[in-house]
């Protein structure tokens, strides 16, 4: 006899919004050319002025998406309504709090450069549109918990990072990926606030890169990435609170040194290295045993690992001692 034995992070079937009716919007949507327009304009007005808006820049991705569907990869919970996921959003470089969707239309996300450097057989530079004729694009469905204890599920569609760790091919000797965003103050007014260690950077170890969830997300929603999302492509770690998926990403660095990221930086004592989801570890300030979803209001309790133990836990089996949540 099969038994399934249900995962933490599986919904059940009725609770699912059915496969036609999101594939058939994507659909319509990438018939009619709004893709591109929706990326740019939705996080900016109102949901029902979305397909009035006019994209201020073109991306020749555009046309790549949707992308096909992992089908490996459920939900626990119907996904966030892309209304709410593209206009709440933390992106530093464009203000402090979650209304910035305007403010990062500013993002010039075309020359886009991405650099591969550090411990690695060849360093390489490339545009981000060389780098997408490298890899095979799909999409994800991924919860996303961030350490604000707030959460959403997102259909995320980009490339596993272990292709790009392959396609780097790093020595031996290196023992972390180090991420960093863009820094341009031009672009980005927030960068003008001199207090924060800017540009952002946060790395993985080398475990975790090629890890099967750790993913490049390029595209959310059918379409490619918003710019406040993280345009162009950003780092999606499921397992990880949100301020360990780096944004706008423009290098990657092989290396034998663990990375100081960003927050680490700011408050060592908040935010550290692993930031593996753990409700049974507090934040300082507040408690993270349950979350609250984005978009309705309605908590749940937060799952170690944020429900995704069975791929990523083993990893840390060594590391009892580290403070794991930060």
């Amino acid at each position: 006899m099969l038994i399934k034995v249900k995962r933490g992070w599986e919904m059940r079937e009725s609770e699912a919004t059915p496969e036609s009716v999101f594939h058939d919007r994507r659909d319509v949507l990438k018939a009619m050319g709004l893709g591109t327009i929706l990326a740019a304009g939705a996080g900016s007005l109102p949901f029902g002025q979305a397909f009035a808006a006019t994209a201020p820049e073109t991306d020749p991705s555009a046309g790549l998406y949707p992308a096909k569907k992992n089908d490996k990869y459920t939900l626990d919970r119907p996904m966030t309504d892309e209304k709410f996921s593209t206009t709440y959003n933390n992106f530093y470089e464009y203000g402090e709090d979650k209304g910035i969707s305007d403010a990062a239309q500013k993002l010039k996300i075309r020359p886009w450069t991405i650099e591969i450097d550090g411990m690695v057989e060849k360093p390489m530079t490339m545009g981000i549109d060389d780098l997408l004729k490298k890899v095979q694009l799909e999409e994800r469905l991924y919860r996303h918990r961030c350490v604000e204890a707030w959460s959403m599920a997102v259909p995320w569609s980009g490339f596993p990072l272990k292709d790009l760790v392959a396609l780097a091919k790093p020595t031996s000797g290196a023992k972390y990926l180090q991420m960093t965003t863009f820094k341009d103050p031009s672009m980005a007014p927030g960068q003008k606030m001199f207090w924060y260690p800017w540009p952002y950077i946060e790395g993985l170890t080398m475990e975790e890169a090629t890890n099967d969830l750790a993913f490049i997300a390029t595209g959310m929603y059918g379409h490619s990435m918003p710019k406040q999302n993280g345009a162009p492509l950003r780092l999606a770690t499921p397992w990880k609170y949100g301020f360990k998926s780096i944004k706008s990403i423009v290098k990657f660095s092989f290396t034998d040194k663990r990375p100081v990221s960003y927050w680490e930086k700011l408050n060592a004592s908040e935010y550290g290295f692993w930031a593996n989801v753990n409700p049974e570890v507090p934040h300082p300030r507040w408690s993270q045993a349950s979350e609250r979803i984005l978009g309705g209001g309605e908590r749940k309790p937060t799952l170690p690992w944020n429900g995704y133990g069975e791929y990523v836990a083993s990893m840390y089996d060594n590391l009892k001692s580290e403070r794991l949540f930060a």
